[in-house]
Protein backbone atom coordinates (compact mmCIF):
# COMPACT_ATOMS: atom_id res chain seq x y z
CA UNK A 1 0.00 0.00 0.00
CA UNK A 2 1.42 3.77 -0.95
CA UNK A 3 1.95 5.85 2.05
CA UNK A 4 1.14 9.55 0.89
CA UNK A 5 2.22 12.58 2.42
CA UNK A 6 0.20 15.84 2.80
CA UNK A 7 1.94 19.17 1.53
CA UNK A 8 4.23 20.43 4.11
CA UNK A 9 2.64 23.34 5.37
CA UNK A 10 5.99 25.29 5.30
CA UNK A 11 6.71 25.05 2.13
CA UNK A 12 4.13 28.12 0.11
CA UNK A 13 3.21 27.55 -3.36
CA UNK A 14 3.74 31.25 -4.11
CA UNK A 15 5.42 34.07 -3.15
CA UNK A 16 2.95 37.06 -1.24
CA UNK A 17 4.45 40.60 -1.04
CA UNK A 18 3.16 43.42 1.27
CA UNK A 19 0.78 45.56 -0.54
CA UNK A 20 2.30 48.29 0.62
CA UNK A 21 4.98 47.69 -2.02
CA UNK A 22 3.00 47.90 -4.78
CA UNK A 23 1.15 50.84 -3.80
CA UNK A 24 4.88 52.66 -3.29
CA UNK A 25 5.63 51.61 -6.83
CA UNK A 26 1.77 52.86 -8.09
CA UNK A 27 2.83 55.93 -6.20
CA UNK A 28 6.32 56.20 -7.87
CA UNK A 29 5.04 55.44 -11.70
CA UNK A 30 2.16 58.35 -10.45
CA UNK A 31 4.83 60.82 -9.70
CA UNK A 32 7.40 59.97 -12.46
CA UNK A 33 4.49 60.18 -14.95
CA UNK A 34 3.65 63.53 -13.30
CA UNK A 35 7.44 64.78 -14.45
CA UNK A 36 6.96 63.07 -17.66
CA UNK A 37 4.02 65.47 -18.01
CA UNK A 38 5.38 67.94 -16.84
CA UNK A 39 8.33 68.34 -18.98
CA UNK A 40 5.35 69.13 -21.50
CA UNK A 41 3.72 71.67 -19.04
CA UNK A 42 7.19 73.58 -18.97
CA UNK A 43 7.85 73.38 -23.04
CA UNK A 44 11.25 72.27 -22.38
CA UNK A 45 12.87 72.02 -25.95
CA UNK A 46 15.45 70.01 -27.73
CA UNK A 47 17.70 67.33 -25.90
CA UNK A 48 16.97 68.65 -22.73
CA UNK A 49 13.13 67.64 -23.66
CA UNK A 50 13.97 64.16 -25.39
CA UNK A 51 16.66 62.88 -22.88
CA UNK A 52 14.08 63.94 -19.76
CA UNK A 53 11.13 62.13 -21.27
CA UNK A 54 13.40 59.01 -21.97
CA UNK A 55 14.59 58.68 -18.69
CA UNK A 56 11.41 59.02 -17.18
CA UNK A 57 10.42 56.09 -19.52
CA UNK A 58 13.14 54.25 -18.84
CA UNK A 59 12.36 54.55 -14.89
CA UNK A 60 8.81 53.33 -14.82
CA UNK A 61 9.73 50.73 -17.19
CA UNK A 62 12.47 49.19 -14.66
CA UNK A 63 9.79 49.75 -11.58
CA UNK A 64 7.16 47.58 -13.84
CA UNK A 65 10.14 44.98 -14.77
CA UNK A 66 11.51 44.89 -11.17
CA UNK A 67 8.30 44.55 -9.34
CA UNK A 68 5.48 43.58 -11.36
CA UNK A 69 7.26 40.93 -13.63
CA UNK A 70 8.96 39.77 -10.35
CA UNK A 71 12.29 40.19 -11.43
CA UNK A 72 13.38 41.72 -8.16
CA UNK A 73 13.33 38.17 -6.23
CA UNK A 74 13.85 35.63 -9.97
CA UNK A 75 17.45 34.06 -9.92
CA UNK A 76 20.17 35.67 -11.72
CA UNK A 77 20.47 33.79 -14.76
CA UNK A 78 16.45 34.78 -15.57
CA UNK A 79 17.05 38.46 -15.40
CA UNK A 80 20.12 38.39 -17.13
CA UNK A 81 18.44 36.52 -19.97
CA UNK A 82 15.88 39.49 -20.22
CA UNK A 83 17.84 42.08 -19.92
CA UNK A 84 21.36 41.46 -21.47
CA UNK A 85 19.45 41.31 -24.79
CA UNK A 86 17.46 44.80 -24.23
CA UNK A 87 20.88 46.03 -23.15
CA UNK A 88 22.62 44.95 -26.22
CA UNK A 89 19.67 46.71 -28.87
CA UNK A 90 20.57 49.57 -26.68
CA UNK A 91 24.08 49.20 -27.37
CA UNK A 92 23.18 48.73 -31.05
CA UNK A 93 20.86 51.42 -31.30
CA UNK A 94 23.96 54.00 -29.96
CA UNK A 95 26.27 52.58 -32.58
CA UNK A 96 23.33 53.41 -34.97
CA UNK A 97 23.08 57.05 -33.93
CA UNK A 98 26.82 57.82 -34.03
CA UNK A 99 27.07 56.48 -37.32
CA UNK A 100 24.05 58.73 -38.80
CA UNK A 101 26.34 61.99 -38.95
CA UNK A 102 28.65 60.21 -40.56
CA UNK A 103 25.91 58.79 -43.57
CA UNK A 104 23.96 62.25 -43.44
CA UNK A 105 27.32 63.81 -44.28
CA UNK A 106 28.61 60.73 -47.36
CA UNK A 107 24.81 61.34 -48.42
CA UNK A 108 25.45 65.43 -48.65
CA UNK A 109 29.37 64.93 -50.59
CA UNK A 110 27.86 62.34 -52.85
CA UNK A 111 24.02 63.18 -53.59
CA UNK A 112 24.00 66.76 -53.74
CA UNK A 113 25.02 68.55 -56.49
CA UNK A 114 26.90 71.13 -56.53
CA UNK A 115 29.16 70.56 -53.01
Amino acid sequence: MAQTTAPSSTHAEGQQHPIKLYLVVWAWLFILSACSYAVDYFQLQGALRYSLILLFMMLKAGLIVAIFMHMAWERLSLVYAILVPMAAVLVFVAIMVFEADHTLFSRIAYFVPGL
